[in-house]
């Protein structure tokens, strides 16, 4: 198979299926290094390329596959792909099960610093896109 039509499917398939259900959970960046990887061992095998060969991962991006640089780590981030998922759960009527689990109230924990939620992340994207938080 020509490597132009692996990127191409990598690009229609493989990604998207990286990506799914991201918007529903808190990313760290533990889950971003390692969504990276993942997309790392993916590119360089349909390159035909090992780690032993010390080849670069933006020369195997852009001279091979003509892909974008670090694509998944920048879509994880991006605040609108939480958002575009909040306001499906917004819209749903008051008896959804979604909506009913995210009114249950967060587990507290000792001391130290608190647990990264999904709510913390919608607040922060909120702030950072100048909108208000609806509640339940």
């Amino acid at each position: 198979m020509p490597i132009r039509l692996k990127g191409k499917v990598y690009n229609t398939a493989v990604r998207p299926a990286m990506m799914y259900g991201t918007e529903c959970w808190a990313v760290k960046k533990q889950h971003e290094q390692r969504m990276h990887t993942n997309e790392m061992k993916m590119l360089r095998w349909a390159a035909g390329v090992t780690r032993l060969d010390k080849v670069r991962n933006e020369y195997i991006r852009g001279k091979n596959l003509k892909l974008l640089p670090s694509w998944i780590r920048c879509r994880m981030r991006w605040y609108g792909h939480v958002m575009r998922w909040y306001g499906h759960v917004m819209r749903r009527d008051e008896n959804n099960a979604v909506k009913k689990a995210l009114a249950i109230p967060d587990k507290k924990k000792g001391g130290g610093l608190p647990y990264a939620t999904w709510w913390t992340t919608v607040a922060n994207d909120l702030e950072r896109a100048q909108l208000v938080k609806q509640t339940f």
